[in-house]
């Protein structure tokens, strides 16, 4: 584990800007961009374009450790490379920016009250590839539908053990057990998910620190002894469906926390906005994001 990479992890200021959509969330995210489903005909040309828009962001002028602490890719965009670059070697060597991989492969259907993530296959080979690109860390993401004590517990329990084998390889993983933002029980949903997370992490020996992507709490500071517990080097919190604004306030809300959004950072982007364009609605999204992770 690079050591002065996890100093920039944990105390630098700045977000995560998450550009991992996968096969599920793409098309939406293209035709956010303003990119109908009628202008592709195979999945290849969806991931070209998508990588494009990406390029697009990455590539920016804007885009700079100013404010944007890491990047999350889709391993599929990792192999891709910009120049002589793969991406996450240009991420770090021109703009100072680490690199994370979204390893999960998505997740099994809904079953007491939660989702977990199918198992990844050839996992150990894919982090040896991770580390051989320059990756500094991983993001998987599960979801929590109900307040099902049993199935929170088994879902972060799944985490945390795909996490340790992560460890070993010197990558920092990002644990990401989402609670939806639109049920009617989120609020106990948290206190479970708080209570396992907590056990969990007082498990860890000191050499094993991660991060944790979490949705923003009802309770503004609920995560608070999440920010401060040992093990923890970043929190950061997904938009999870939220506008822009709206998750830039509830953000604002919850100091320690750090945005690591997707949605909520490209939603004023299109596919035919001239350059000056383009810039101009990015460099407003990032620093909104900005300012509400630093608040």
């Amino acid at each position: 584990m690079d050591l002065d990479k996890v100093k920039i992890f944990r105390n630098r200021k700045g977000f995560l800007s998450a550009l991992d959509q996968s096969g599920g969330s793409t098309p939406k995210a293209l035709k956010s961009y303003g990119v109908d489903e009628d202008q592709y005909s195979s999945e290849e040309e969806m991931y070209s374009l998508i990588h494009e828009m990406r390029l697009r962001i990455i590539k920016s002028k804007c885009f700079t450790s100013s404010r944007i602490l890491g990047t999350i890719l889709f391993q599929g965009t990792v192999n891709r490379k910009i120049g002589h670059e793969k991406l996450p070697q240009y991420l770090w060597n021109q703009k100072q920016i680490l690199a994370i991989q979204k390893i999960d492969v998505g997740m099994e259907d809904q079953s007491n009250g939660i989702q977990l993530m199918k198992s990844i296959p050839h996992m150990e080979d894919s982090l040896q590839e991770a580390v051989a690109n320059g990756v500094f860390g991983t993001k998987m993401r599960s979801v929590i539908w109900e307040a099902t004590p049993s199935g929170i517990k088994e879902n972060v329990s799944q985490q945390f053990d795909f996490a340790k084998t992560i460890l070993r390889y010197g990558l920092v993983p990002i644990i990401e057990p989402e609670v939806s933002i639109n049920i009617p029980d989120k609020k106990q949903c948290e206190e479970i998910l708080l209570k396992e997370l907590r056990t969990n992490l007082d498990s860890l020996k000191d050499n094993q620190n991660v991060a944790l992507k979490l949705t923003i709490p009802s309770q503004n500071g609920f995560y608070t002894p999440l920010v401060e517990h040992p093990r923890v080097l970043r929190v950061t919190a997904l938009s999870g469906g939220y506008s822009h604004n709206e998750a830039c306030i509830k953000l604002a809300n919850n100091p320690g926390m750090t945005a690591s959004f997707s949605r909520a950072l490209t939603e004023k982007l299109k596919v035919d906005q001239t350059e000056e364009e383009f810039v101009a609605a990015l460099d407003g999204s990032m620093e909104s994001i900005f300012q509400a992770s630093i608040t």
